[in-house]
């Protein structure tokens, strides 16, 4: 059969015209969904790369603590409402010396939008007397006004607004500047590792507390990072990698 002349085939400049438009609108919609998609994914493993990061700085906490050393010229630990200091022995060394390292809550405007930060400090290793009193003046100040030398030796943690250290001392959770979490007047008695280690210690200091029993770290994570709120974390001592909450 021989069409007639003068008709047309195909589509029509109107069914055309509303063929793109309908595929211009299935574009966007798919666009808006693969891009909700990427944005779902990135917060997902902004939150994971948190986890880790926070998961490594509280296992530092751990290691330090689990690593603490008496030298008998200092407290082994001491926290004086801004910054925990320790000293602890360098595991990683074959003569194991000694380090003071310190724990703080410090505003670095570099990180966490400048609000604070948990943030830890370490000497390089220690083996005299001297070098022990020093490190332990160092993290004190670092704490408070560090110098370019001292914010070398720093690592920021996590963004914290507030930071709570409590002692467990006769039974129960204290305060450390509290009377009862600060037994100023105890004296550590000298034990046979510390008396073997006189490079380092010298004499037995009389104003060097005992250890707590345990410590508890309480931060507040600041707003705007994958993760927020309260956490709490036990730390036992003689108990291997701490007691964890």
């Amino acid at each position: 059969m021989v069409p007639k002349k003068g008709s047309a085939s195909g589509f029509t400049l109107v069914e055309l015209l509303v063929a793109l438009a309908v595929m211009a609108l299935l574009a966007m919609l798919s666009w808006r969904g693969l891009d909700s998609m990427a944005r779902s994914q990135e917060r997902m493993q902004e939150r994971v790369n948190g986890v880790a990061i926070l998961q490594t700085g509280l296992a530092q906490w751990d290691s330090d603590l689990d690593a603490v050393f008496e030298t008998g010229q200092v407290s082994a630990i001491d926290f004086d409402g801004r910054v925990l200091r320790l000293t602890r022995r360098d595991t990683t060394a074959s003569d194991s010396p000694v380090r003071v390292v310190g724990w703080a809550r410090r505003v670095i405007p570099e990180v966490h939008g400048g609000r604070g930060s948990w943030a830890r400090w370490q000497s390089p290793p220690l083996r005299t007397r001297a070098d022990v009193q020093n490190a332990w003046s160092r993290v004190q100040l670092w704490a408070q006004n560090p110098s370019d030398a001292e914010k070398q030796r720093e690592v920021a943690i996590v963004g914290i607004d507030q930071w709570q250290i409590f002692f467990y001392r006769n039974d129960s959770w204290s305060n450390p500047l509290s009377a009862t979490g600060n037994s100023a007047n105890a004296v550590v008695p000298p034990s046979p590792a510390s008396a073997a280690s006189a490079a380092v210690t010298g004499a037995i200091a009389s104003n060097v507390t005992p250890q707590p029993d345990g410590v508890r770290l309480v931060l507040t994570l600041s707003g705007g990072q994958p993760l927020a709120g309260i956490l709490t974390r036990d730390w036992v001592r003689g108990v291997i990698g701490g007691g964890k909450s």
